[in-house]
């Protein structure tokens, strides 16, 4: 990834970014200049820059792909898959989880997981528990194909604000982490204000996209899960024998779900992680009055 600073503030973030990475071993990521940031990439506006950093052993994935594998390995294990119910409650033996019940039917347990993303604490109310987590709307626009930008343009964003782009299948992804207000959370539309503002800061930042078309009916919106400290919850739910959560990841899910996944295996099977220490992500520690330093969002 390239960041991008236009403001002193933004570029001690990243000076202080690239500590971190370095004293988890990536020596590769390195501060940039302008000419630097105009040499990774031409097509950004270097006006206003004050320099950035890079990291060249960033990556790109598909979350689906990643799922697509994962479903794969678990059937190989005899694990089965029931698409399409939604969980409409639980059934309780001594306050402990028994069944989860579904328009199809119950399906006995004696653990189940709320992996449940932005719909989290919906879940967690079936079964009286509180799962701190509220959806946040992040919106994607993408340009029509064509050949604006190369496919190894890397991904580059503006630290300052968040916005930020990539070229993917032949398109560019435009995105800017906005504040939506509106009475819905929950609401996956695309805000016309939001793309107009978007086209704005692409064409001032972007010169070479200011005559490429946007591809409106394919822009797309989805829902983050955050938590109140922007901390993943993980392990058992306070109050609930058999219920484990695995939630507000808060934008990191797609990064660190695999991680998760294994420690809460071990959590459930063992009584505790053994690979790391989760007692910073524990479910209580809101309860506790003690949360996470919350990191800055994109």
């Amino acid at each position: 990834y390239l960041f991008i600073a236009r403001e002193p503030r933004g570029l001690a973030a990243l000076a202080a970014a690239r500590e971190v990475q370095r004293a988890a071993g990536f020596d590769e990521a390195a501060c940039v200049d302008a000419d630097e940031v105009r040499r990774l990439n031409p097509a950004v506006s270097v006006d206003g820059v004050l320099g950035g950093s890079f990291c060249p052993a960033d990556g790109f994935l598909r979350p689906l792909e990643v799922l697509r594998g994962y479903c794969e390995g678990a059937r190989r294990l005899g694990v089965r898959f029931r698409f399409g119910e939604a969980c409409t409650g639980f059934r309780l033996e001594n306050d402990r989880i028994a069944a989860v019940r579904t328009p199809g039917g119950e399906i006995a347990t004696r653990c189940a997981v709320n992996a449940a993303g932005a719909w989290a604490s919906h879940l967690g109310r079936l079964v009286g528990v509180d799962v701190p987590v509220v959806p946040l709307r992040r919106q994607v626009a993408l340009t029509e194909p064509g050949h604006g930008l190369p496919d190894t343009m890397p991904m580059t964003i503006f630290a300052d604000d968040g916005f930020h782009l990539r070229v993917r299948d032949d398109r560019v992804l435009l995105l800017w982490p906005d504040h939506p207000n509106g009475p819905d959370p929950f609401d996956t539309s695309v805000d016309a204000r939001w793309l107009a503002e978007v086209v704005r800061r692409t064409r001032e930042r972007v010169p070479g996209l200011s005559r490429v078309a946007i591809d409106e009916g394919g822009c797309w919106a989805g829902l983050y899960e955050m938590s109140p400290d922007g901390h993943a919850l993980l392990g058992a739910a306070p109050g609930r024998e058999g219920l484990f959560l695995a939630n507000g990841s808060s934008g990191h899910g797609v990064m660190h779900s695999p991680a998760l996944g294994h420690l809460l295996a071990e959590i459930i099977l063992d009584g505790a992680a053994s690979t790391i220490d989760t007692a910073p992500l524990r479910p209580g520690r809101f309860a506790e009055g003690r949360p996470n330093r919350a990191p800055e969002l994109l």
